[in-house]
């Protein structure tokens, strides 16, 4: 009963679940895609290009034996598709939390760098006095 149990475990785990739906979502959805296109789009807006080469259907596009007008069918049903994904997915990105990284403490030498900073600004500028090198050769 081991495998069985495995199995059972395999299948309800959430990933496996999610990717289901998914699959069937998106039969769905491509039934309504297909729809779209074969029903909405090829006739209001690909009429004038069908009737100017005597065709009814896009289907009927063909050279020879190569049948185009099913290519270009699927085609635009893909480029439906892929839009509406990428909406989907920018949706779900914009839903997401920003999550911004707690500020961490300074570091050592930031601390020193920052008190250095400090003492620099509250000593005047007067531009007269040489610059006095701490080497000691000078």
């Amino acid at each position: 009963m081991g495998i069985v149990k495995e199995f059972k475990d395999f299948i309800m785990r959430g990933n496996v679940i999610d990717l289901a739906v998914a699959v069937v979502i998106g039969a769905a959805f491509t039934a309504i895609v297909s729809s779209l296109v074969d029903n909405v789009i090829t006739p209001l807006l690909l009429k004038p290009a069908l009737e100017a080469a005597h065709l009814s259907d896009i289907e009927k596009l063909a050279w020879g034996a190569v049948k185009y007008g099913s290519f270009l069918s699927a085609v635009i049903k893909f480029v439906i598709i892929a839009f509406i994904l990428f909406l989907i997915v920018k949706g779900f990105k914009s839903l997401e939390k920003k999550t911004v990284p707690p500020a961490s403490a300074p570091t050592p030498t930031e601390v020193l760098l920052t008190e250095i900073r400090d003492e620099l600004k509250k000593r005047p500028l007067t531009g007269s006095e040489p610059f006095k090198s701490a080497d000691p050769i000078k």
